[in-house]
């Protein structure tokens, strides 16, 4: 998908959340070799270095691969110069030459302005080639574009058949930022692949409950990275040799509850 700076990035990618060690190496490693070309993390998932040398291990050439990391919340807190640190930090780990995408993971109130012009320094100077947000809702969005000189490219939210984001999602696309989404399966609590019209989906389509909500994802015009799991790499990608119908659409779309996968994930009460 075409980014608002000319970039692209690929539709489909893996997250890296919770993976910490060989795992998350193993697991960024194999999924470059079978054919994905977006890999997320983040400051705060502590695994930015084992990313990297996952990506270093796949032999894939460096500019066929999309890379995604977050400012933590914690550095944002403590000033500019924090800031600048981490992301020095982040590049040192990575291991990459740059970061094709920098993102603000939490809008935490009133350090959003000077991490976001840090961001656009290090855009400038060539380190980082986009910059974004996480979790932001539209008066975020406002208050960031009131002085922004580099507008983001994306923001990744929370999307999944019971929080479909169906306003949110338009107000951004509007201002010319696409949509991310994370935790397409809900997590905690949330059972998104046990509702039984998906399940209904997936035997109509001759697909697995999860590769319908990704086409749902997909369909919608959004970006999404389901969680790096080897067993399900395969069964991922395959999403993109079917359809689903206009009606399968929005019967998806009446499952919405806005119902976040942990109350303690709304950007209206962070910091938690």
């Amino acid at each position: 998908m075409k980014l608002n700076n000319g970039y692209d990035i690929p539709q489909l990618g893996v997250g890296t959340w919770t993976l910490r060690g060989e795992t998350a190496i193993a697991n960024v490693c194999q999924a470059l070799k079978v054919g994905f070309r977006h890999i997320d993390t983040a400051q705060m998932y502590e695994n930015e270095e084992e990313v990297g040398q996952g990506i270093a291990e796949s032999g894939v050439p460096r500019n066929e691969i999309f890379v995604t990391t977050k400012v933590n919340t914690h550095n944002m807190r403590q000033g500019a110069e924090a800031v600048r640190q981490s992301i020095d930090e982040s590049l040192r780990k990575l291991n990459t030459g740059y970061i094709d995408l920098l993102l603000i993971h939490w809008p935490v109130k009133d350090c959003i302005k000077h991490t976001w012009q840090v961001m656009e320094a290090y855009v400038r100077a060539g380190k980082i080639r986009s910059i974004g947000v996480s979790n932001f809702n539209e008066h975020h969005l406002d208050e960031l574009l009131s002085y922004a000189e580099i507008c983001p490219v994306i923001n990744q939210i929370e999307v999944h058949p019971l929080m479909s984001q169906e306003e949110n999602i338009a107000i951004n696309h509007e201002l010319g930022i696409q949509v991310e989404a994370w935790g397409p399966f809900g997590q905690g609590d949330i059972d998104i692949v046990g509702l039984p019209l998906l399940q209904d989906l997936a035997k109509k389509y001759g697909k697995t409950t999860s590769q319908i909500v990704l086409r749902w994802i997909i369909q919608r015009d959004l970006i999404t990275i389901p969680r790096a799991k080897p067993n399900h790499f395969a069964e991922n990608l395959e999403i993109m040799n079917f359809t689903l119908s206009q009606e399968d659409m929005a019967a998806i779309g009446t499952l919405n509850q806005n119902l976040r996968s942990d109350a303690k994930n709304d950007p209206e009460n962070f910091p938690w």
